[in-house]
């Protein structure tokens, strides 16, 4: 297969380690402080799910960044459009970097939040986060388990959320070819990494860059290690040494997976 294109230590024009993003989903508020300050150097971002957002609140999100941390709120807001432009405005208001909302059929509805987040910014001096639409379709396959869309489907929903202007979408990684071919350089991929060895991890990071990832999500496997830094750093040299090699060296991951 031919990769969308290729970097030799960077993702865009940011260095790799500002586009990974820290999933705090499996910690508890106690653990949070802790882990954003021994990772606030080593990566980018860190990801506040529903579960541990529930367990926190907003509280939670203001102390991460008052300790310098950038945050994705990924709570997926689902709603009728008026209860999802409200809190849109209040996860802006709380500083967050990124946010997610479904994506939805109706560009004018997904533009329409777009315009009331950045009236907002605007009227109050704020920040405007990037607002991403999450595209991770699921359906079940003949066992009855849960299963990710098609490639094609998700592309589908990513060049709504870019005709509304949207910033990027959320992904499974085995779409992250067919939505950059679709939508163009400009536009935001986001998608967790998947592998539970760092050799596998890495393999994985280089192809999904290669295929126009911009942000990966860690998962918490990495911080529960033995020496999370250290991990950390071996992870990263490890997708800079396979992004410094030819693309075909790294092709195993999506070839089964894409068309």
């Amino acid at each position: 297969m031919s990769h969308y294109w290729l970097f030799p230590s960077l993702v865009r024009q940011s260095t790799l380690r500002e586009r990974l993003i820290v999933s705090l989903d499996r910690a508890s508020p106690r653990e949070v402080s802790k882990l954003v300050d021994l990772f606030a150097h080593a990566v980018g971002m860190f990801k506040v799910g529903r579960t541990l957002f529930l367990n926190g609140g907003p509280d939670l999100v203001r102390d991460m960044r008052r300790r310098g941390a950038e945050v994705f709120l990924d709570l997926k807001f689902h709603d009728h459009q008026r209860a999802v432009v409200r809190a849109a405005l209040e996860a802006t208001r709380l500083g967050v970097r990124m946010f997610d909302l479904q994506a939805r059929d109706s560009v004018e509805s997904m533009e329409r939040i777009r315009v009331e987040v950045s009236r907002l910014c605007h009227g109050e001096g704020l920040r405007r986060p990037y607002i991403l639409a999450v595209a991770l379709l699921a359906r079940l396959d003949r066992a009855g388990k849960e299963a990710d869309g098609e490639p094609s489907q998700v592309a589908h929903l990513a060049r709504l959320a870019a005709q509304a202007a949207l910033d990027g979408v959320l992904i499974a990684p085995q779409s992250t070819l067919a939505v950059r071919n679709v939508c163009g350089r400009r536009f935001t991929i986001v998608t967790p990494l998947p592998g539970a060895s760092l050799h596998i991890m890495s393999q994985h990071a280089a192809e999904l860059i290669r295929a126009g990832a911009d942000y990966l999500v860690l998962g918490g496997s990495l911080w529960q290690a033995a020496e999370p830094l250290k991990a950390m750093r071996e992870l990263i040299e490890g997708i800079e040494q396979r992004l410094r090699q030819p693309a075909s060296v790294s092709a195993g991951f999506f070839s089964s997976r894409l068309p």
